[in-house]
Order: structure tokens, then sequence, then C-alpha cells
């Protein structure tokens, strides 16, 4: 156990952080290997894989999240900005050379280098927001809310270029509830709130994937046949299967013949063998880190790091809202992963990225100490 009295800066670093979101997101962690123990043998074993296969890749991807993860928590909120500067410049450099020399994958082309540089562009676009927002407030002669609309642009962009309109969603979702709290005006609610609706018609009526996707989850038997909903009618299945309670540890039989039940789908199969109230389990945690994540935000006297704690659980919460909607068939799919629970290298380290950002902006600060301390002494 690290000792108040100590000096060091492991010592500092313990003392300041929130030790509950840590152990939160330490669960999380351990609940994803388990859960990629029960969902990925069977989608190895078809692949002609060793049963365990995802599952030791999975443990070699989380020493290197670890490490990203308190590495960054280290981080004062002026380094968080720096790294995020540049994690987001090499990010969208390699979107762009994926459109241009990645591997096409179910119709897009977002990997390269055996990455995803999407998932890494999300928690450094959050941070460049809460940088643009927080001068806004600061600063009358610095264009901050035109920057931090120029960065949703430069963002989104080639995010549409893939296609990956999930990713598209999300930013602009946690974008749009960054610019609420900076106190935006109502014509730019109406304004922004038109452009989204105008840009959801677009994509409707000019991608044909879309479109189907959309007429499927209003009725299965619409389409055209364009997509399979065979993965959500089987993820259904699996709640069905597992009841309250599940079936037990390796006894699901519906997961079998889920093609991604250790990615998109992996809550699904925790509600077969392991039962709805696991489920619920699993989601009181995401709300647990959320809701403290925004309290803790609130509170925070540096504007930077209000924006930026708010921003970053809000992309983390959003996200997980949308996976397990998904696996409940109450939106459309969208390939978004569980955090911390789904198989995947790049999305395990980048959102270790972003709760390692998330640590060290919400961090106790002395100055916010002696701060406190000055103003109970004025009004005493």
């Amino acid at each position: 156990m690290v000792s108040r009295a100590e000096r060091s800066a492991l010592a500092s670093w313990w003392w300041t952080i929130d030790r509950w979101i840590l152990a939160a997101v330490g669960a999380l962690m351990v609940l994803g290997l388990v859960l990629t123990m029960a969902g990925s043998p069977p989608v190895a074993e078809r692949l002609g894989l060793s049963s365990f296969h995802f599952v030791h890749r999975q443990v070699l991807y989380l020493i290197p999240s670890v490490v990203v993860l308190i590495a960054a928590s280290f981080l004062s909120p002026r380094q968080v900005r720096r790294v995020a500067l540049v994690v987001f410049l090499v990010s969208i450099a390699l979107i762009f050379v994926a459109l241009l020399y990645g591997h096409e994958i179910k119709g897009s082309r977002r990997w390269i280098f055996g990455i995803q540089p999407s998932e890494f562009l999300k928690p450094a676009f959050v941070i460049l927001v809460a940088w643009a927002f927080s001068e806004a407030g600061k600063r009358r002669d610095v264009p901050a809310n035109l920057l931090a609309l120029l960065l949703l642009l430069v963002t989104i962009v080639p995010l549409i270029l893939q296609p990956d309109f999930g990713q598209t969603m999300l930013v602009s979702l946690v974008w749009m509830a960054l610019f609420f709290m900076a106190g935006l005006h109502w014509l730019w609610v109406a304004g922004l709130g038109g452009a989204g609706v105008g840009a959801a018609l677009l994509a409707y009526k000019l991608v044909p994937h879309v479109r189907a996707r959309v007429l499927k989850f209003i009725d299965p038997g619409a389409g055209g046949g364009m997509v399979d909903t065979f993965q959500v009618d089987t993820a259904l299945d699996c709640f069905l299967s597992g009841g309250w309670f599940g079936k037990g540890p390796g006894e699901g039989t519906v997961k079998r013949i889920l093609p991604d039940a250790h990615t998109d789908f992996i809550f699904a199969v925790t509600s077969e063998e392991f039962g709805v109230l696991a489920c619920l389990l699993i989601a009181s945690i995401f709300a647990f880190i959320v809701l403290r994540g925004l309290s803790m935000a609130a509170r925070n006297e540096d504007p930077f790091c209000r924006f930026a704690a708010a921003g970053l659980v809000m992309l983390f919460g959003i996200q997980s809202v949308i996976n397990m909607a998904v696996n409940l068939h109450l939106i459309p799919a969208k390939g978004m992963t569980l955090p911390f629970i789904s198989y995947g290298g790049s999305s395990l380290i980048s959102l270790a990225l972003a709760i390692g950002f998330l640590i060290a902006v919400l961090r106790k600060r002395p100055g916010e100490a002696i701060l406190a301390n000055a103003r109970a002494e004025a009004f005493a």
C-alpha cells in the first residue's frame, strides 16, 4: 500500500486519482477476458484456429492497454492536450492511408497496418474539442466555436468516406453535447438539429446499405435482401435462451452460430451463459463510470478539465449504450464494440487511452485544493 507520507510520483498519482473509476474499469477488463473465453471458442473453431486463440490475443492486448492507461493518467492537462493533438494528426493521416491502400472489409476501408485508426481518433477528438470550447469561455478574441466546428468536419469527413456511419454518429453526438454544455445559442440548436436530420435523410437516400438497414430494422421483411438480420435475430435468441440466470459457463448453444459472438454481440453471449442479471450488472458498471465521471466533471474548477471529462465519459457511455441497444434490437445494427468487454486490439488500447485521459483530467491538483481552502476562508 502506498503511504500518504511518500512524496514520490507514484504516491502522488495514487492519492490524487479517482480509484473508484480505476477499479470499475479494471472490473470491466477482467469481465471482458472471462466473456471472451465464453464467446470466442466457437468463432475460433469455425476459422480453423485453436479454441482459445482470441483469448490469448486478448491477454496480449490487455498488457499494452494497461500500460497506456496508467501512462496517460500521469499526464498533466497540458500534456493531455499535446498528446491528443499528436494522436489526432497521426490518426487522420492513417485513415487517409487506409482509404488509399487498406484492405476492404465488409464494404469499408478502416484498417491499415493491423490497426483501426478511427478508434484512436475519438478520444483525441474529444480532448481537442474540449480545449476549443474551454478557450471560447476564457478568450472572446479566439474563434473557438468555429475551430470546434472545423474539428468536427475534419473528423467526420474521413469517417464518412470509409464509410463508418456509426463512428460518425458517435463523435457528432458527443460534439453536440459539449457544444450544449458550452452554452450554445438556440439558433445553433435549431441549425445543428436541422443539419443532423438532413444528413440522416441524405444518408438514407444516397447510401443503399444505410437505407436497407433502416428498412430491415423497421420491417424485417423489407430491405430487398441487402442486409442480413441473422446476427441480430440470433442475438435475441441468446437472450431468450439464457433467461434471468443463464445456462451456465460454456453451456450456451445459440452462441455457436453467432458469427461475431466475441466482438459486437458479446453482450448477447453474456445473456445466454450468465443470464440477464449478469447483463444488468455489466450495464450498472458502465452507468457507474459515466455518472461518477459526469459528477466529478461538474465539480471541476478548470473549464478544460470539465469539458474533457464530460466528453470522454459521454463517448464511453454512448458507445456502450449503442452496442447494448443493437444486441437487443432497439436500434439498427452498428459495428461498435462494447468497451473493454468485446475482443479487439485497437478498441481496447484506444479505450484505455480515453480512460487514462479521463483519470488525468480528473486528478486532484494542489492548486485546486489551495483555491478551495482560500474560498472557504473567505466565506468563513
